[in-house]
């Protein structure tokens, strides 16, 4: 039989490298995004309000999909609207897929704010021992990845398809538009930084420069996504997701900075965070994206500085185990400082930096 995904978040940093990793292994795709004609080429674009279940399941009533990746998320102002809003997405769309009885696997990814807690309560309290591994209990605070997660289960049990969730640290990746984009806000940072001459700063914490952490490649998260439908043990289990590597933000910094050819300026153990580094960066970025014939003049569309001091102001040491997932036979490996460089690079030939 044909596997027919529907990848939700078909735009973003994941669903796009997703979609990539699907058609390359021969599956049918439907791209679910609010701008589909954004779809990456090769799969067909569906356009679709989540929030709203009637036109939701008038987009999807066609659709006879095998496979759902839910990989999008809305930001609300606060964690009960995220709960409400997220988790309603998840029924509405599970629900609009139910009539034609034809999903066998439901794939949702998270994070480990499963384990560092939600925005609201970001990296306070008590938090479980690391490195974060998947049988350690849901924090005692509501948390919409939980609210997603309880979605999918209840799905599950009335539909009777398999599931996994996925939770990779944070995600290494290309998109434009996404809510939370480390690679590319750092590449915008470090190229303003050298067109304008001013200090290539680390915004972070001492705990951040000084302690070990790991992050997750797009590509490798897309790797694990198919691999979790296509492996029997893997059905109805949580993973971690990561690199496989571990490193300190101090020797990342001079790797990236060595990439724009910047010299790292002094870390002081001052946090500098970037939302106010860069707060009024927008009109420089479009002059200088104007001169140099770049698509995207908007700073906006590019950075996601809030979400990028709130990965590297934590007070605490970061790192996840992979055993689960190893165990069960997924080996990929995916040095941290090449998929910085692979990013770069991609945004240097699509024309995002200079």
């Amino acid at each position: 039989m044909t596997n027919k995904a529907l990848v939700v978040g078909a735009t973003g940093i994941v669903g796009s490298a997703l979609i990539q990793r699907l058609l390359d292994a021969g599956w049918e795709v439907d791209g679910l995004a609010r701008r589909p004609e954004q779809v990456p080429k090769g799969a067909h674009g569906v356009a679709a309000d989540l929030q709203d279940a009637a036109s939701t399941r008038a987009a999807l009533a066609r659709l006879a999909p095998s496979h759902v990746f839910i990989t999008t998320w809305s930001r609300q102002a606060n964690e009960a609207e995220n709960i409400r809003v997220n988790a309603a997405m998840v029924r509405n769309l599970l629900d609009a897929v139910q009539p034609a009885g034809s999903v066998k696997h439901v794939a949702l990814v998270t994070g480990l704010k499963h384990y560092l807690g939600p925005f609201e309560a970001y990296a306070q309290g008590a938090l479980p021992q690391t490195p974060f591994r998947e049988e350690q209990p849901r924090l005692a605070v509501e948390n919409f990845y939980y609210a997603q997660e309880d979605e999918v289960f209840a799905a599950a049990a009335r539909d009777g398809f398999n599931w996994s969730v996925h939770r990779p640290h944070t995600v290494i990746g290309a998109a434009v538009g996404n809510a939370m984009n480390m690679g590319t806000t750092l590449a915008v940072y470090a190229t303003l930084c050298k067109r304008s001459g001013r200090p290539f700063y680390f915004p972070g914490s001492p705990a951040q420069w000084e302690g070990l952490t790991d992050m997750t490649d797009a590509g490798l998260l897309a790797r694990h996504l198919l691999w979790a439908t296509q492996t029997p043990a893997a059905a109805n289990q949580a993973f971690n997701v990561v690199n496989g590597d571990v490193f300190r933000w101090r020797w990342m910094w001079s790797r990236i900075a060595t990439w724009f050819d910047l010299e790292p300026a002094p870390f002081t153990g001052e946090v500098r965070p970037l939302e106010q580094q860069m707060a009024g960066d927008a009109a420089a970025w479009s002059a200088l994206a104007a001169a140099h014939g770049l698509v995207e003049q908007d700073i906006h569309r590019l950075i996601s500085p809030w979400h990028t001091d709130a990965d590297l102001g934590r007070p605490l040491e970061v790192v996840t185990d992979m055993s689960k997932s190893r165990r069960l036979g997924f080996l990929d490996y995916q040095p941290s400082d090449d998929a910085f460089f692979a990013l770069f690079a991609k945004l240097r030939a699509q024309r995002l930096i200079p």
